[in-house]
């Protein structure tokens, strides 16, 4: 007698999570401040699974935490790119302040497929004064018949915005 359907579920999360855990960043040696930045954020509308390829459908939330104590930054846009690329959604008509320590999210419905196994977010950000740079993940979530998966992303710095030039030193000839 073949595997009863159900079964197939802890195989995917513990190989989502020996994934996971592969992909873990190495703590930093020093605190790296930035004025800005632009994350690629990869998200995942829905996985494959089983020997047909099944389609798992998940819903995605953006969270993007200022996690500076002291200063705002600004979000500047955050783009949805589907799976070939190409922009579908801009989900800001402006830019939007995030206080010290806030979260801002963006949350796409486990039933909206458009970005497709391959999507990403990019996401834009600035501050008046360097800043501890925001952690910026997406979590994806499924449900189906009674049975459940979740896992994380994680933003990558794709560019660092420029900073200001030095004032040259009063008095330099």
């Amino acid at each position: 007698m073949g595997r009863p359907r159900s079964t197939w579920l802890p195989g995917l999360v513990a190989g989502l999570a020996i994934w996971a855990a592969g992909t873990a960043l190495p703590a930093q040696e020093g605190l790296a401040l930035s004025k800005g930045q632009t994350l690629y954020v990869p998200v995942y509308s829905h996985i494959y699974w089983g020997p047909k390829q099944r389609v798992f459908d998940l819903a995605c939330t953006l969270s993007i935490r200022n996690v500076d104590p002291s200063e705002a930054i600004t979000i500047i846009s955050v783009d949805y790119f589907n799976t070939e690329g190409k922009r579908i959604r801009s989900f800001l008509q402006k830019p939007l302040a995030v206080p010290p320590l806030g979260t801002k999210e963006v949350y796409i419905e486990e039933k909206d497929t458009a970005g497709g196994s391959g999507a990403n977010f990019l996401v834009r950000w600035s501050a008046v004064s360097e800043v501890n740079p925001p952690i910026v993940e997406c979590v994806m979530i499924g449900v189906q018949a009674a049975q459940g998966v979740s896992f994380t992303s994680r933003g990558r710095v794709i560019l660092d915005h420029p900073r200001e030039p030095a004032a040259p030193a009063r008095g330099a000839h």
